[in-house]
C-alpha cells in the first residue's frame, strides 16, 4: 500500500524541504543529493557489516561496494561532465514538451463487448473465407462499404507544458488513462485508433519527431522485458554500444570505449546495482537478479539511450520505499543538471517522492482534473469540498478524491455540492486559476518557440553531432546499419553462448539423431541393396536436419516484446536483427551440423572422399540455413503460433512429398509437378544425390537379377548370365556393374552435371530470398502482438442472462441508497452471507530446512491465534519469513521439518484441513479460458460437501460475486482480467469453498494504492461477517494497517517481535513500542516506523536490546499464552459420533464430471488450438491424396499406396507438438488446485485425456475421408469393410499420439524441454517400422526395436488390409524384359523363378522379349516384409495397448512428478 508522509523521515530526522511551486533549483537538488549519498554509504557499510556468514567472500566484496565508500558523487560527476562538454562546444539537447487538446481514442465503444471465439465459429468462418476475401477486396475499392468501428475516448482533451529540467508526476486510479497519457507524450501511438491534438517537442511536431528524432523521446513500460541469458552489464553495454555519440558528440580525446565505460559505471552506481553486473538478468525460468533489481536494469537500459524526454510508467514497482526514493532523487539531479524533461506515473508514491516533482497531473477516467504545483494540489481538492484525511500521503489523497469508494466529503458537504464526477471535476479545474495559469504559460512558451528557435536548433545540432560518421542526417539512428548489425551479432552470440542448457540439448539431440540414422543405415554396400537405401539415408539426413528448424517460429514470436521496446528506443532498425540472427547463429549451427553430417556420412559408408563429404556437407548445411530462413519468415509474418503452425503445415508435407524421393519428378501429376521446382528441399536432396551417385557404381546381385534361383533350385547362373537382366535403374544388358550416374538418370531423371550450375545456385538463391523476406517483413510489416488490454466475455446463456440481470438490479438498488443510510447499507451487506469461521491457534512453531552442510531454522517459537470475525496482519522485514510462516500454518510446505502445536477449533489438524481452509496465493494462477462465475462454481462444486445442494452452491457463488464487486465481470474470461480483478477472483475462488479460515499471501502486491485499499476494505467486510483471516502484507499505508485487528510482527530469523491488537490510529501498537524506547512521530506511518525501529530497513534498530527479548519479557506475551488456553477451553465439543474424514470433499466420479466439463469448455474456447489440429489433418491428407489421386493397379501404384499409408504415421508428431505446451500449462493450474485438495491427480490426468477425445476422433475421421476415397482404397479382398477398419486404426493412431504427448508433458519440467523429446521419438519409431528400411534388410541388432515400435503395428494393420487380394496388373513401362535361351519359351525358362518369387509373365508362350511383372497380387508385396493379413486385428489391439500404457504412465507421472517444491 502507499508510502506515507514520513518515508524520508524514516531515513533521517529532518524532512526534505518543499520545493517552490514551479521548479526545484540545482542548489536544492544538490543538497538533497548529498543526503542521498549519505544514505547510500549507510547502505554499503551496512551491507558490509550485516552480510550473512554463509555468503561467499567474493559475493560479500561485491555487496560491500568499495566504489561506494570512495563516494560515487552523481552530482559532481554530472556537473563536471556537463561543464567539460560546454567548454568543448558540444550542444545541449533541451526539449520542452507542450500538449494542447491531446485526445486519445481506442477501438470499442461504450457497452461494446468482445466475445470469445469458439471452435464452432472458427469452423464456420473457415468455409466463409472466400466470401470474406471477395468482400474485403470490394471494401478496398468501395469506401462506403467499410465498417465504422465504434471508438471510445480513453483520454479526453488535455493541455499543459513541461519545460526542460522539470518533472511531472501523473496520478490516477487504474483505468484513468495514465499509461495512455505517457504513451501519447512518448509518441507511441500505434496501439490506439486515433490521437488528436497538438504535441510539440521544442517546437517540433510529433510527426517529424517520430521520423527523425525517434530515440529522443522514450517510454519505460511497467513490465520488465529483457533477454534472460544476458548479464546486467551486457544488457547495458548493448544499449550503450548503439547510442555512443560520434566523435563530435564526445569530449575531445575520449574514445568510444572510455565513454561507454564511464556511462555504464555511472548508471550502475546511481541505481546501486554494481554488485549485479555479472549476474544474469533472468526471468521466470532462468534464475537471475531479483525483481527490484530487474526493474533497475530496465531503468538503466532506458537511460543508456541518452534520450531527453523520459516517460516512466510505474518504474518503482517492486522497489522498497527507500530504494524508490533514492531512484527518484537521482532522477531529480539528472533532470536538473542535464536539462531533461521527465514524466512519471508511480503507484503508492510516498510524500518524500511526491515533493521532488515540479508538476502534478491528476486524471479521472481520462479527464484532466488538476495540473499544477504539487504543493498546492491538496489544498485545491480540500477547497472543492473533500475531507482531508490524517496520515494519508498526498498522492494517495489525490487519487482517493477520484475514487467513489474511498473519497470522503468535508463535514456538511455531499455529492450534491462537491464536484465528484469526472466531468464535474474537469469543469471545476478548467474554471480554476491553475488552468488559467497553465493556458497563459502554454501560450507564452509556444510563442517563444515560434520566434526564438535557438533551443530547437541546438537540439537539432546536438542530435547530428551524436551520429557516427556516415550516418544520414535524416536518420533517427546514432549508428549506421552495419554498425547496428555488428552490435546485434555480438549480443545474439553472447546470448546463445550463455544459454548453456539450449546449447547442450541441441548438440546432444542432433548427435543422438545422427547416431540413430547412421546406425539404421550402417555400412551400406555397393550392391543393388545399397542403391535405394543410399537415397533413403540422404533423404532422412536432410529432412531431420531441415525440419529441426521448425522450432525457429516460436522463438521469433517470443522475442517480439523486446524487439518492440528496443526499436522504440531507436537502438536499431528491425531489419538489422534479421541479418544478425542468421550471422550469430552460423558458428553454432555450422559446428553442430558438421558433427551431425560426419556421423551419418561415414557410418552409412557414403562415397569416402574429401570432395564427396564436403560437397554433401555444403548442400545439407545450405538446405538447413534456407529452411531456417523459411520458418523465421513465418515466425515474423504470423500474429500467433497457431496461425504459423497452420501455414507451416501447408508447406512441409508438399516439400517432403515433392522433394523428388517419394515420387520421381517425371511421374508427378502434371498439374502439381511445378511444386518440385519451387521447393528448396528438392535442390538440396538432388544435389546430395548427384554428388553421391556420380562417385559410385553398383554390382548387380541378389534380388535385382531376373530370373534367379528360389530356395532349393539351382537352374540359373549365380551371377548375371546372358539370359538374365538387372532390374536396377540404368543397367545395361549383360553387364553386372551399374554406374551411379545412369542409376539416378533413369530412376529419378537427374543429370549429375547440374550439381553446381543449377542445384547449388538455386539453393543459394533461396537462401538469399528468405533473408530478404525476413528483412522486408520485419521492417515494413512488423507484428508485435500485445497492444491494449481488452476484457473478453463468453456468450451469455439463458441462465447467465437471468443471473446477470439480477446482479445488476441489486447493484443499482444499492447505488440508489443515499449516504445517510450507510448504517442500513452495512446491515444489508451483512445479510449477504454469514461465514462459519473457526478459531485457529498455533504454539511453539519451529521450521527447519535442509541447506548445504546442515539445516537452517527459519521460524523460532512462534505463538498466535486467529478468531472468527477478526483480521490478523503478518508483517516483517524482507527475509523475516512472512510467507514461510503462512505456508507452515496453512500446511503447504513439502520440504523441511515443522514442529509445534497447531489446533483448529481446539482440535489437532485433520486430514481435511487443507480443503477446509483457503489459501489465496500471491501468484494468481487460474484456468484462463473459464469465466469468473465458472471458476467460482468449479471451486464450490468440488470443495463444498455433497450434502450441500447444487442450487445452494450456485446461490452462494452469486452472493460471492456480489461481495467481491465482480458483477460486471461475471462472464468475463479470466485471462483478460486486470490485476485487481484477478486478485479478487483468487480470493473468491477460495471463499467459494466456505472455508473455516482464510490465508492470504501479500494480496496487495502489484496493486496501486486505491486497488489495495478496495481489497482490504473487502476483506474487512468478510471479517465482519464472521470470517477468520490471516494475511501477510508488505508496505501498508497508515490507513490500511488500521483496518486489521491484530498484528504478528516477525524479525529476521523468524523471531516474534509483537503479537497483539493494533487499535484505532494504531495507538496500542505505538504505546507498546513507546514503552520500549521507540516513539513514533505523529506524521509518520506506524507500519513503516516499527519496521525501522526493529532494524528491518537501512536504519539501525532503536535501543540496544533485541526486540524479541522485549517481547518474551512483556505482559502482552503472557496475555497471548493465556488467550490461547482460553480458546482451547471454549471450543465446541464433538457429540461423540466419529466423523468420517476424506482427503477430498467429493467422490471420484463427481470430481471427474466437473473437471471434464471445464476441460471441454476450455478446448471449445481455444479454436486456434483445436482448429489448427483439424486443419492440419485435413490439409496433409488432402495434399497427399492429390499426389496419389485414384491409384490404379500397377506395381508403381502399389508403392504409392504404401507411401500414402505411411503418411498417417506423421499424425502423432503433429498432435504431440501442439499438445505438450497445453498440458504443461494445465499442470501449473492443477498444482495450485491440488494443494487445496480440490481433485485428485488421477482425475486431472483422466480429465485431460477425455477432453481431447472428441477432437481426436473428429481429426481421424476427416483424415480418413480425405485419404481413403480420393486415393481409391478398398479395391482389395477386404473391400469397403476394410476401409472402415482403416478408420479404427487411425482413431487408435490419434489416441496414441495424444497419450504419448501427454506422457512427455507429464515427465517434462517445462515447456522448453518437452519439444526436445519429439524429434528423437518420432525418428526412432518411423525409421524402424519396416518401411524406410524393409524388415529383411534390417540389421539383426535393430529387430527388437522393430517389434517395439507402435508404427510397425500401424503399417502392418493398414497395409495388409489395403493390399490383401489386390490384383496387380503392370503397365507397359513396368514390365521387366528379358530373353530366354534359344529354343525355350518364356514359361519354360522362368517357370521355377515365377513360382518361387511370385509375379506373373505377360507373354508366357513367346520365345523372345519376355515381359515379367514383379507382383500378381498385393500379398506378394507385404509377405516378405514380415506382415500377415490374419494378424491385423492383433496388431491394431497392440497399438491400442501402447496408447493405454502411455495413459497409465501419464497418470503415474501426474501423481509423482509435480516439479513444484515449496
Amino acid at each position: 500500500m502507499a508510502d506515507t508522509p514520513g518515508d524520508d523521515r524514516t531515513l533521517r530526522g529532518d524532512a526534505t524541504p518543499l520545493p517552490d511551486s514551479h521548479h526545484v533549483n540545482v542548489a536544492d537538488a544538490e543538497a538533497q543529493f548529498n543526503e542521498l549519498q549519505r544514505v547510500l554509504s549507510i547502505r554499503s557499510l551496512q551491507a558490509a557489516s550485516d552480510s550473512p556468514t554463509d555468503r561467499s567472500s567474493t559475493e560479500r566484496d561485491a555487496e560491500k561496494g568499495e566504489k561506494r565508500e570512495e563516494g560515487f558523487d552523481l552530482r559532481a560527476y554530472l556537473t563536471s561532465t556537463n561543464e567539460a562538454q560546454e567548454r568543448a562546444g558540444i550542444a545541449h539537447k533541451h526539449v520542452g514538451v507542450t500538449w494542447e487538446n491531446l485526445q486519445v481514442e481506442g477501438i470499442g465503444g461504450a457497452g461494446h463487448k468482445i466475445y470469445v471465439r469458439t471452435f464452432g465459429q472458427d469452423v464456420l468462418s473457415f468455409w466463409f473465407t472466400p466470401f470474406r476475401m471477395v468482400y474485403s477486396a470490394l471494401q478496398s475499392v468501395v469506401p462506403t462499404l467499410r465498417p465504422t468501428l465504434p471508438l471510445t475516448t480513453i483520454l479526453h482533451p488535455s493541455s499543459g507544458l513541461l519545460k526542460p529540467g522539470e518533472m511531472c508526476l501523473v496520478l490516477g486510479c487504474p483505468g484513468s488513462g495514465c499509461t495512455t497519457f505517457l504513451k501519447a507524450i512518448a509518441n507511441e501511438r500505434k496501439d490506439y485508433a486515433r490521437v488528436l491534438g497538438d504535441v510539440r517537442y521544442a517546437g517540433i511536431d510529433a510527426h517529424e519527431m517520430a521520423k527523425r528524432f525517434k530515440g529522443e523521446v522514450v517510454y519505460n513500460e511497467e513490465d520488465d522485458r529483457h533477454i534472460a541469458t544476458l548479464t546486467v552489464a551486457q544488457t547495458i553495454n548493448f544499449a550503450l554500444s548503439l547510442k555512443t555519440p560520434g566523435p563530435n558528440g564526445r569530449l575531445p580525446g575520449m574514445s568510444r570505449k572510455e565513454f561507454d565505460e564511464a556511462v555504464r559505471n555511472m548508471l550502475l552506481n546511481m541505481l546501486n546495482i554494481t554488485h549485479t553486473a555479472n549476474t544474469y538478468v533472468g526471468d521466470e525460468f532462468v534464475r537471475g537478479v531479483s525483481g527490484g533489481e530487474r526493474k533497475r536494469v530496465s531503468i538503466a537500459e532506458m537511460m543508456a539511450t541518452r534520450a531527453h524526454v523520459l516517460c516512466f510508467d510505474n518504474s518503482t514497482r517492486g522497489l522498497d520505499a527507500s530504494t524508490a526514493l533514492d531512484f527518484i532523487k537521482a532522477l531529480r539531479v539528472m533532470t536538473d543538471i542535464l536539462g531533461q524533461t521527465t514524466f512519471a506515473t508511480l503507484y503508492q508514491a510516498g510524500e518524500g517522492i511526491y515533493e521532488l516533482f515540479d508538476k502534478v497531473l491528476v486524471l479521472d477516467k481520462g479527464r484532466q482534473v488538476y495540473f499544477g504545483p504539487p504543493s498546492e494540489a491538496r489544498a485545491y481538492f480540500e477547497g472543492l469540498g473533500y475531507k482531508s484525511l490524517p496520515r494519508q500521503s498526498t498522492p494517495d489523497y489525490l487519487t482517493g478524491c477520484t475514487d467513489p469508494n474511498e473519497r470522503q466529503f468535508a463535514p456538511g458537504r455531499s455529492e450534491a455540492d462537491v464536484p465528484s464526477t469526472p466531468e464535474a471535476l474537469e469543469q471545476a479545474f478548467l474554471q480554476s486559476r491553475y488552468a488559467a495559469e497553465m493556458r497563459e504559460s502554454l501560450a507564452k512558451y509556444k510563442q517563444k518557440m515560434e520566434h526564438d528557435k535557438t533551443e530547437q536548433e541546438e537540439f537539432r545540432q546536438a542530435v547530428i553531432a551524436d551520429k557516427k560518421r556516415g550516418v544520414s542526417k535524416k536518420s533517427p539512428y546514432t549508428l549506421g546499419f552495419t554498425g547496428q548489425v555488428r552490435a546485434l551479432v555480438i549480443r545474439q552470440f553472447q546470448m546463445r553462448l550463455q544459454d548453456r542448457f539450449q546449447l547442450i540439448t541441441s548438440f546432444t539431440l542432433s548427435t543422438a539423431l545422427a547416431l540413430i540414422i547412421g546406425a539404421a543405415y550402417y555400412n551400406l554396400q555397393l550392391t543393388s541393396q545399397g542403391a535405394f537405401t543410399r537415397g533413403s539415408v540422404i533423404f532422412a539426413g536432410l529432412l531431420t536436419c531441415a525440419l529441426d528448424t521448425f522450432g525457429e517460429m516460436p522463438v521469433q514470436m517470443l522475442g517480439r516484446p523486446i524487439l518492440k521496446k528496443q526499436t522504440n528506443y531507436a537502438l536499431y532498425r528491425p531489419a538489422a536483427i534479421a541479418i544478425a540472427n542468421t550471422l550469430s547463429d552460423v558458428p553454432f549451427s555450422a559446428v553442430r551440423i558438421l558433427i551431425y553430417n560426419l556421423i551419418i556420412y561415414f557410418m552409412s559408408n557414403l562415397a569416402r572422399s574429401a570432395g564427396g563429404f564436403f560437397t554433401y556437407h555444403l548442400f545439407i548445411y545450405l538446405g538447413f540455413l534456407t529452411m531456417q530462413g523459411f520458418f523465421r519468415t513465418f515466425g515474423i509474418m504470423c500474429t500467433n503460433f497457431d496461425s504459423a503452425f497452420r501455414l507451416a503445415t501447408f508447406f512441409i508435407p508438399n516439400m517432403i512429398q515433392y522433394g523428388g524421393y517419394m515420387i520421381p519428378v517425371f511421374q508427378m501429376k502434371r498439374w502439381l509437378f511445378w511444386i518440385y521446382y519451387i521447393n528448396p528441399l528438392s535442390y538440396a536432396w538432388v544435389g546430395c544425390m548427384e554428388n553421391e551417385f556420380m562417385r559410385v557404381a553398383f554390382t548387380c546381385d541378389g534380388s535385382s537379377i531376373v530370373p534367379r534361383n528360389p530356395p532349393g533350385v539351382n537352374k540359373y547362373p549365380d551371377g548375371l548370365g546372358p539370359n538374365q537382366v538387372c532390374t536396377l535403374f540404368g543397367s545395361v544388358p549383360g553387364e553386372d556393374i551399374v554406374s551411379g550416374r545412369n542409376y539416378v538418370s533413369f530412376g529419378y531423371g537427374l543429370n549429375v552435371s547440374d550439381l553446381w550450375r543449377r542445384n547449388f545456385l538455386v539453393l543459394l538463391g533461396f537462401f538469399f530470398l528468405f533473408q530478404l523476406t525476413q528483412v522486408f517483413l520485419i521492417e515494413y510489416f512488423p507484428t508485435y502482438g500485445g497492444g491494449s488490454s481488452v476484457t473478453i466475455y463468453a456468450q451469455e446463456s439463458a441462465e447467465s442472462k437471468k443471473l446477470n440481470a439480477k446482479l445488476q438490479e441489486r447493484k443499482a438498488g444499492r447505488a440508489r441508497k443515499s449516504d445517510g443510510e450507510v448504517a442500513e447499507k452495512t446491515k444489508e451487506e451483512g445479510t449477504i452471507t454469514k461465514f462459519n469461521g473457526k478459531p485457529f491457534t498455533w504454539e511453539k512453531v519451529n521450521y527447519h530446512v535442509p541447506v548445504p552442510g546442515g539445516v537452517r531454522r527459519l521460524l523460532h517459537d512462534v505463538y498466535g491465534y486467529v478468531k472468527p470475525g477478526t483480521m490478523t496482519a503478518l508483517m516483517g522485514a524482507s527475509g523475516a519469513g512472512k510467507t514461510t510462516c503462512l505456508d507452515v500454518l496453512a500446511q503447504r510446505k513439502n520440504i523441511g521439518v515443522v514442529s509445534g502445536t497447531l489446533l483448529l477449533d481446539g482440535k489437532p489438524l485433520a486430514l481435511d484441513f487443507a480443503r477446509n481452509t483457503a489459501y489465496a496465493e500471491q501468484m494468481d494462477v487460474h484456468e484462463g479460458s473459464a469465466t469468473v462465475r465458472e471458476a467460482m462454481r468449479f471451486s464450490a462444486y468440488l470443495r463444498q460437501p455433497p450434502s450441500v445442494s447444487k442450487e445452494e452452491k450456485d446461490q452462494y457463488v452469486e452472493d460471492m460475486i456480489e461481495v467481491l464487486e465482480l458483477q460486471d465481470l461475471a462472464d468475463a474470461l479470466i485471462f483478460s482480467l486486470g490485476v485487481e480483478a484477478r486478485k479478487r477472483l483468487t480470493i473468491g475462488v477460495e471463499l467459494a469453498s466456505r472455508p473455516s479460515l482464510l490465508f492470504l499471501d501479500e494480496p496487495t502486491s502489484g496493486l496501486d494504492g486505491q486497488s489495495a485499499w478496495n481489497l482490504v476494505r473487502f476483506l474487512r467486510k468478510l471479517a465482519d461477517n464472521g470470517q477468520a483471516i490471516l494475511c501477510t502484507i508488505h508496505q501498508p499505508s497508515s490507513m490500511l494497517i488500521q483496518t486489521f485487528d491484530k498484528l504478528l510482527l516477525l524479525e529476521r530469523g523468524g523471531e516474534t517481535v509483537y503479537f497483539g491488537d493494533i487499535g484505532p490510529d494504531c495507538y496500542i501498537l505505538r504505546d507498546y513500542f513507546a514503552r520500549h524506547g521507540a516513539h513514533c512521530p505523529p506524521n509518520v506511518n506506524p507500519a513503516e516506523f516499527m519496521l525501522d525501529a526493529i532494524g528491518a530497513g537501512l536504519t539501525p534498530r532503536i535501543g540496544d536490546r533485541d526486540w524479541k527479548d522485549h517481547w518474551l519479557d512483556s505482559q502482552e506475551y503472557q496475555d497471548v499464552l493465556a488467550e490461547i488456553e482460553k480458546i482451547k477451553q471454549n471450543t465446541t465439543r464433538d457429540d461423540g459420533q466419529p466423523k468420517k474424514l476424506t482427503l477430498y470433499a467429493t467422490p471420484f466420479w463427481h470430481q471427474l464430471r466437473w473437471v471434464v466439463a471445464r476441460n471441454n469448455a476450455k478446448l471449445w474456447r481455444s479454436p486456434d488450438y483445436v482448429f489448427s489440429r483439424l486443419f492440419v489433418h485435413a490439409f496433409i491428407s488432402l495434399f497427399v491424396s492429390l499426389s496419389f489421386l485414384q491409384l490404379g493397379h500397377g506395381s508403381r501404384d502399389l508403392q504409392y499406396r504404401v507411401f500414402g499409408i505411411f503418411w498417417s504415421t506423421i499424425l502423432p508428431a503433429i498432435v504431440m507438438g501442439q499438445l505438450e505446451p497445453m498440458w504443461i500449462l494445465s499442470r501449473r493450474i492443477f498444482i495450485r488446485e491440488a494443494s487445496s485438495r480440490i481433485y485428485s491427480p488421477y482425475v486431472f490426468a483422466i480429465g485431460q485425456l477425455i477432453g481431447e477425445m472428441p477432437y481426436s476422433v473428429l481429426c481421424a475421421i476427416v483424415y480418413w475421408v480425405l485419404m481413403v476415397y480420393p486415393m481409391g482404397f478398398g479395391d482389395g479382398a477386404a473391400g469397403v469393410g476394410g476401409t472402415f477398419f482403416q478408420l479404427l486404426v487411425l482413431i487408435f493412431v490419434e489416441l496414441f499420439g495424444v497419450s504419448l504427448g501427454q506422457f512427455i508433458g507429464a515427465i517434462s519440467p517445462s515447456m522448453q524441454i518437452a519439444p526436445l523429446f519429439n524429434p528423437f521419438v518420432i525418428l526412432v519409431l518411423g525409421t524402424f517400422c519396416g518401411v524406410t528400411i524393409p524388415y529383411p534388410t534390417l540389421e539383426s541388432y535393430w529387430k527388437w526395436l522393430y517389434q517395439l515400435s507402435p508404427y510397425t503395428r500401424i503399417m502392418s494393420a493398414m497395409l495388409s488390409t489395403e493390399l490383401h487380394g489386390l490384383e496387380i496388373t503392370c503397365k507397359a513401362d513396368e514390365f521387366i524384359p528379358f530373353n530366354p535361351p534359344a529354343g525355350q519359351t518364356c514359361q519354360q525358362w522362368a517357370n521355377e523363378f515365377v513360382t518361387g518369387f511370385g509375379g506373373y509373365l505377360d507373354n508366357p508362350n513367346d520365345t523372345t522379349a519376355c515381359r515379367y511383372c514383379q507382383y500378381s497380387v498385393g500379398d506378394q508385396f507385404f509377405l516378405p516384409l514380415n506382415i500377415r493379413y490374419e494378424n491385423r486385428w492383433r496388431d491394431v489391439w497392440i497399438l491400442f495397448a501402447f496408447a493405454v500404457f502411455n495413459f497409465f504412465a501419464t497418470i503415474v507421472a501426474s501423481r509423482f512428478l509435480r516439479y513444484a517444491k515449496r
